[in-house]
């Protein structure tokens, strides 16, 4: 328990030293492989991060890491990013690899089996309709509930201004637009 407390100058050296090592190697991955490594566009980005910031804190603070295998580690996380991100071209892999979008309020409509499906309760999803600025329910034409996980909502105070079909081409429960 007295290690919690303590350390030595050899350790704190080495924990410098793959610090600065690793994240120069991130620097270096990110420039190489894109922005994409880090967006949060959809689930296996999101499995990105997590992936790398674990790799990083395992590298940094576990003396059974070498600095080579964060690295190697690293550059592997980057490359199946890249991979997956090549073959979500084809709607087979897209379909495992991502989530849809789903529609959570059609008009002032709460789609209320939707926000169970989402696992959104009323209250997230008024709070997000403050967020937008939204002050009367017929200001609303649709609320998606994102691959991200964020919420988004489409308003408008002209009353004859609808969505673009095309804004909700891939949007789960959307039936009602087409």
């Amino acid at each position: 328990m007295s290690s919690w407390y303590t350390s030595n100058i050899n350790s704190l050296i080495a924990i410098s030293v793959t610090t600065l090592v690793i994240y120069i190697a991130v620097i270096f991955f990110t420039r190489i492989f894109g922005k994409r490594s880090f967006s949060k566009m959809s689930s296996f980005d999101f499995a990105m991060t997590v992936a790398v910031g674990s790799l990083i804190a395992t590298t940094v603070l576990s003396s059974s890491v070498s600095i080579l295998d964060g690295i190697v580690g690293l550059f592997l996380i980057y490359l199946f990013q890249l991979g997956i991100a090549f073959f979500r071209r084809w709607k087979f892999i897209r379909k495992i690899v991502d989530n849809e979008p789903l529609l959570l309020m059609d008009g002032s409509n709460i789609l209320t089996e939707n926000l169970k499906k989402a696992r959104v309760t009323e209250g997230d999803l008024r709070s997000k309709l403050r967020e937008a600025n939204v002050l009367d329910l017929s200001e609303v034409r649709a609320v998606v509930f994102e691959t991200t996980g964020d919420i988004v909502v489409l308003h408008s105070t002209e009353e004859k201004k609808q969505v673009a079909n095309w804004l909700l081409k891939d949007v789960e429960g959307k039936d009602i637009w087409n």
